[in-house]
């Protein structure tokens, strides 16, 4: 697994500044006085950081960007990395400061001089979430990293405050490693190996099988997984933080190990990036493990399908009708639309089985969102708008793009089959519209249910405020702080 940065809080010694190695990153704005340490590091360097806070290019910066002195006279380090972050900068910019540090971090010992800014705990979060790296496959060893360590006023005060917020950081850091892992390794049987580890946490962990499924009636399910040597699974993961016997909300994660597309196979073109079709089910995953490493008063259940969708001689065509758990038919029309057969059963499965609260599923479902929404927001369907509103304040609040997107009967009209109860593809036309509109008919009337279509925003190409380009870890934190703001007590 990867190791994440070690991030060390401990009390300015600014007699010390002078003889740091490394990096040094201190916090200032245009026109305020420098912090006591700045100033110290002021006078060493003979004005420089003065100087450059006094300047224009200073001025122009946006909260959380940065000028960078490189070997400056009169210190040890090698480069002092001056951002521009007020003392009332929003929670947004004191992450964006600390992304800003992590990607000048090189390796070098870095210091980054907090002292009483009231952010800190926030800036050195942004600054784990920016520093993480996957690269457990590479056969050069990997540039040994020192701590970072960040100095401030009160390191015991601090690090308390910061406390939920690595538990929030190991939760991304689960959910990114899960999505970046290959398919050779990160197989069904790995997976829900993994999770089961979890039971060291505090979760309570249930892998249901391929013969349990059956029994349940999961052959929606089944039929997505029996072309494939790795056995289809369902995987339960209960947090019980809450009252004893109060319902739990529910999470509902699609689990697509790989996706060949099955019998409608894929091109051939970038094909490789299906390794990250289970990323609906590795946000499940981080956010349980998040809430058990917080010890959140609530009470959550994860239910995570987990298939590999492959052709052969035994995989599922075109034409097949299946029968789902809630005791539907659907005509597959398309073997490439997976997702939906799988968070059907499972999604039925968690309100028979919980009857929760509330079922938010994710899953990277179609390219159809990408097209509509590029990798910037999810794509939010709901049939509860007051769920959905506290949904996508939270995703605000954290940075994760979300935008709602509509349903209505003359989606649902789509579906209509020539042979069974409903198809499962409608076609290019809304086709992120009606993968939702199929999954809302195995939501039960009265149960209030978001759907997130996280195709474009699981694994990007290009950094993000809060990670480098592959796999991020969307909708940790926007999933733990509607739990905190809606479901959690006290």
């Amino acid at each position: 697994m990867p190791q994440p940065l070690e991030i060390q809080f401990r009390e300015t010694d600014p007699g010390a500044l002078a003889e740091t190695p490394g990096r040094i990153a201190l916090f200032a704005d245009a026109g305020a006085a420098l912090s006591p340490a700045a100033r110290r590091l002021d006078r060493a360097t003979r004005g420089a950081i003065s100087r450059a806070t006094g300047s224009e290019a200073f001025a122009a910066l946006k909260p959380g960007e940065a000028l960078e002195l490189a070997f400056p006279a009169g210190l040890v380090a090698e480069a002092v990395q001056i951002l521009r972050l007020p003392r009332r900068a929003d929670q947004a910019a004191a992450r964006k400061a600390g992304s800003t540090i992590a990607r000048g971090h090189g390796g070098a010992a870095l210091t980054v001089l907090a002292e009483t800014h009231p952010r800190a705990s926030q800036i050195a979060f942004g600054l784990a979430l920016r520093a993480y790296e996957f690269e457990v496959y590479r056969s050069a060893p990997a540039k040994p990293r020192g701590p970072a360590v960040v100095m401030v006023a009160s390191p015991e005060a601090v690090a308390a405050e910061a406390g939920p917020l690595a538990a929030l950081a190991e939760g991304v850091f689960f959910a990114r490693d899960l999505v970046s892992e290959p398919a050779n390794v990160l197989t069904t049987d790995e997976f829900a190996a993994r999770l089961a580890a979890m039971q060291e946490l505090g979760l309570e962990v249930e892998i249901l099988e391929e013969p349990d499924l059956a029994r349940l009636g999961m052959r929606a399910l089944l039929g997505v997984g029996q072309g494939s040597e790795s056995p289809s699974k369902v995987v339960v993961i209960q947090w019980r933080g809450g009252p004893a016997g109060e319902s739990p909300l529910a999470l509902v994660g699609k689990g697509v190990c790989f996706d060949t597309g099955g019998i409608s196979i894929k091109p051939a073109a970038g094909m490789e990036e299906m390794t990250m079709d289970m990323g609906g089910a590795a946000t499940v995953a981080g956010v349980m493990r998040a809430l058990a490493l917080r010890k959140a008063r609530v009470n959550v259940v994860g239910l995570v399908g987990l298939v590999e969708n492959m052709p052969d001689g035994r995989a599922q065509r075109p034409g097949d009708v299946v029968r789902s758990m809630k005791g539907d038919t659907i005509e597959v029309i398309n073997t490439d639309a997976e997702g939906r057969l799988v968070l059907a059963d499972v999604l039925w499965y968690a309100q028979e089985r919980f009857e929760p609260k509330g079922v938010i599923d994710l899953a990277t479902l179609t390219g159809a969102v990408i097209v509509a929404l590029g990798h910037d927001n999810a794509g939010v369907f709901s049939n509860d708008d007051a769920l959905c509103n506290a949904f996508l304040k939270a995703a605000e609040a954290e940075g994760e793009g979300a935008w709602r997107l509509p349903l209505g009967p003359g989606y649902d009209a789509k579906l209509k089959s020539r042979i069974a109860d409903m198809v499962n593809s409608c076609g290019r036309e809304a086709g992120s519209i009606t993968a939702a509109q199929f999954l809302q008919r195995f939501v039960r009337t009265g149960m209030p249910w978001i759907h997130l279509d996280i195709a474009g925003t699981a694994y990007v190409k290009a950094d993000t405020a809060h990670g480098p380009k592959g796999a991020t870890g969307w909708g940790v934190l926007s999933l733990d702080r509607l739990i905190r703001d809606r479901f959690e007590r006290g």
